[in-house]
């Protein structure tokens, strides 16, 4: 049995959460927030049998799409350069997933 944390961009959690519903799989949402950024961020933990492992990566993959975002650099210094630098497009979204062995599941 596997132990799948994915952490997604908040516009991609319902996307996401219908996806694993639709298939079957239950999920446990929290809510989290980004560090980059300081984005709102949606982490679901995901408990799958080995076999259905990469049916749920897929899913992941195709419900959290990657974006660009056009922002101001800040660097938290007080200095008139560094509050005045461009904009600059990062790309966002996608998904941090780490897959772990359990060695035991219980549901009381």
């Amino acid at each position: 049995m596997k132990m799948v944390t994915a952490v997604v961009q908040d516009k991609d959690a319902a996307r996401l959460g219908k996806a694993l519903v639709k298939a079957g799989f239950g999920a446990t949402r929290l809510a989290s927030t980004g560090g980059f950024l300081k984005a709102g961020s949606t982490t679901f933990m995901i408990g799958v049998s080995d076999e259905k492992l990469d049916d749920v990566l897929e899913i992941i993959k195709h419900s959290a799409k990657k974006r660009n975002r056009m922002m101001t650099p800040s660097f938290g210094m007080d200095t008139v350069e560094s509050t005045v630098t461009a904009p600059m497009e990062v790309e966002i979204g996608g998904a941090t997933v780490f897959v772990q062995d359990v060695e035991q599941f219980h549901q009381f």
